[in-house]
């Protein structure tokens, strides 16, 4: 088969033959349509993620969208959306031809929305859905800020945290572009998060946000996550599931105690199956009705290393990677 081959820690994979991959007991063949390109993939990919380094050559992709050649499970030509540990685990991922996946990560989907749309959702949505629901607590009324609002976990927190019925929804990312496209996708104030200094962030939160932030969605960590810390409502919650902007933060312990605050770590890998079903359950419904969206951009398998070196870049569209 055709598949994107890593054959170097922290360079782009490299398009070429390589085996087709054999499934086990409870595993499930399936013949990939669409790969997401996801920030995950490259920090797993970077050798330097606290999974550890992944074993040379591997194919990157944690997750695909796809129609089952063989299972015991699951009947063939079953379309479905499916997650591996490809990065994480040994074994092969998502960008190829053909993947293994467990029959318990793979989960048909509905008709009504496309391959691309799914993949470019995908653990995305799932992380943002789940971050401001189970792990943030959000509660109807309150007011959400969206940190790194310009991504993909960021454009779908805006529009989940609405269909949510978050009373207030905030958007922050460094580019105007971004900041734009939070309003469209219905952002009720923006801000800037340029720069370096938490106070002139602070500040700039603080006048987007009118006086209150109930919850913060932090896909970025770094100066971001301390400023929004210094104007976070009392008893309000900071969930993190990113570290794009900076692997540490300072956090003074006086607002934290003051303000009974919560910092709170988020992983999609701290979810079980069936918390996976249900969530893409919701996010793929929305998605059909159009209330859910993405930006995205469909390309050959084949110009791999081309988007790869791309991801996580304005104007943040996700790269689908789209096997011949």
């Amino acid at each position: 088969m055709r598949a994107a081959v890593l054959r170097q820690h922290g360079a782009p994979p490299e398009y070429g033959p390589h085996p087709v991959p054999r499934r086990g007991l409870g595993q499930a063949l399936i013949k990939v349509t669409a790969a997401p390109i996801n920030p995950l993939d490259l920090l797993c990919a970077s050798g330097t993620s606290y999974f550890g380094a992944p074993a040379l050559p591997y194919v990157p992709g944690a997750q695909g969208v796809g129609v089952v050649a063989e299972s015991d499970t699951l009947p063939a030509g079953q379309r479905v959306w499916f997650s591996c540990g490809a990065g994480m685990a040994p074994g092969d991922g998502a960008m190829a031809e053909f993947c293994v996946a467990a029959d318990t990560a793979a989960l048909p989907l509905p008709d009504g929305i496309g391959d691309d749309l799914v993949a470019a959702l995908g653990l995305s949505a799932i992380a943002a859905w789940m971050a401001l629901t189970w792990r943030g607590r959000l509660a109807v009324g309150e007011h959400v800020l969206i940190l790194g609002a310009s991504g993909t976990v960021g454009q779908v927190g805006v529009q989940a945290a609405r269909l949510l019925g978050a009373g207030r929804v905030i958007a922050a990312c460094r580019d105007d572009h971004g900041r734009a496209r939070a309003v469209d996708l219905g952002a009720d104030a923006v801000a800037d998060l340029t720069g370096d200094d938490p106070a002139v962030l602070a500040t700039r939160l603080a006048e987007a946000a009118g006086g209150r932030i109930d919850l913060v969605l932090d896909p970025v960590w770094g100066v971001p996550a301390q400023a929004a810390l210094r104007v976070l409502s009392p008893d309000g919650r900071l969930v993190n599931l990113g570290s794009s902007a900076g692997a540490q933060a300072s956090l003074s312990s006086a607002p934290l105690r003051s303000g009974v605050l919560s910092v709170l770590g988020y992983t999609n890998n701290a979810l079980s199956p069936e918390q996976k079903a249900a969530a893409l359950g919701e996010i793929l419904a929305h998605a059909a009705a159009g209330r859910l969206r993405t930006d995205l951009e469909r390309v050959p398998l084949a110009d791999v290393a081309e988007v790869w070196s791309r991801c996580g870049r304005a104007p943040h569209r996700r790269g689908v990677m789209i096997p011949p």
